[in-house]
């Protein structure tokens, strides 16, 4: 099925750029309802398999063995941009797990956060592991290795016993067969899935609709994960991001990953929705998310005012003036 045209963005009044991709939405038995594209394009996860990627820790009893508050369970599904109370709480993650930043795979970074930034490097600082916008993904990996007695070393091989346990939930979760996930490096070290987006969207439906995960443990830590993010979803993106802002709405539970990739679902309606730009852009995902809603016809009028008031479609210069503009233009099918 050919790539759906899902926005167009003008400068001047002239079209300047056309995004095009795949948008697919199931039930809560992972039926396709709505799609635009093809629903079963083959994407990489990316960050999108954070939230997952935590349950196989949390699930062992993570919490309670390291004494972690939900902002440091938060953290570990995020893509932070090592502002301050980002750094806060992944300091207090490793005193708690007595674990070592430099034994973390992802690479050393300065804060992604502009004003962070430059407010580390006005006062003589450099680059962290800990600033990786992946950091505390791998400090949960870790402390569930230490926790469970498994090696510390690898530990993002797809062969270590906690990539092999990944692995299995998010092929229970997304109803898709382990061995017809493939694997390849993501850009932090670990292993990134791939695998249809339709698969990507149950398991997000599954993280908002825990009751359709059969085995009891995993539906709890699953439960447990998605209600930190939206207690505290300015650990999972920052400032201005879209994650951030639909995890303030208790009914939305979301995450989007690098190249263009973006997942979240909707707990009162019992949906999963996943998308994919082709060109890796993600600028776009408001605007996206937006219409998507709107075409649902969703109900949360608050969150729909906060999507218009933060990604309503204008383009700014680097000045801040307006210069064009950008319109969602597909139809959910």
């Amino acid at each position: 099925m050919r790539e759906a045209l899902l926005v167009k963005e003008y400068r001047g009044g002239m079209l300047e750029c056309i995004h095009n991709g795949h948008i697919c939405i199931v039930d809560e038995y992972g039926a396709i309802k709505k799609q635009a594209g093809d629903p079963r394009f083959r994407v990489f996860t990316r960050s999108a398999a954070k939230p997952i990627q935590a349950i196989p820790g949390v699930r062992a009893g993570l919490i309670p063995h390291y004494g972690l508050n939900e902002a440091e369970v938060a953290i570990m599904t995020a893509s932070h941009r090592a502002q301050q109370p980002h750094v806060e709480t992944l300091e207090s993650l490793l005193r708690k797990t007595g674990l070592q930043e430099q034994r973390l795979v992802c690479a050393s970074a300065l804060p992604l956060d502009r004003e962070a930034r430059s407010r580390l490097l006005r006062e003589g600082g450099g680059s962290r592991k800990l600033y990786h916008n992946c950091s505390g993904k791998h400090l949960g990996i870790q402390a569930y290795c230490k926790m469970a007695s498994m090696t510390q070393d690898h530990y993002n091989d797809p062969a270590h016993p906690v990539q092999r346990e990944i692995l299995a939930v998010l092929a229970d979760l997304a109803d898709y067969p382990a061995e017809d996930i493939r694997l390849a490096t993501d850009g932090c070290g670990l292993p990134v899935f791939n695998l249809p987006l339709s698969s990507l969207a149950t398991a997000y439906m599954k993280l908002a609709c825990p009751d359709r995960i059969e085995d009891p443990q995993t539906a709890e830590a699953a439960r447990s994960i998605a209600a930190a993010m939206n207690k505290h979803p300015e650990m999972v993106g920052g400032s201005g991001r879209i994650d951030t802002l639909l995890l303030e709405d208790d009914n939305i539970v979301a995450k989007g990953g690098f190249k263009g990739v973006y997942a979240f679902s909707l707990r009162k309606e019992r949906l999963g929705i996943a998308f994919k730009i082709m060109d890796g852009s993600e600028e776009e995902w408001g605007l996206i998310v937006q219409e998507i809603l709107r075409q649902l016809g969703y109900q949360n009028t608050d969150t729909l005012q906060r999507l218009k008031e933060s990604f309503g479609g204008i383009i700014h210069n680097d000045e801040g003036w307006e210069v064009g503009s950008s319109e969602a233009a597909f139809v959910l099918e």
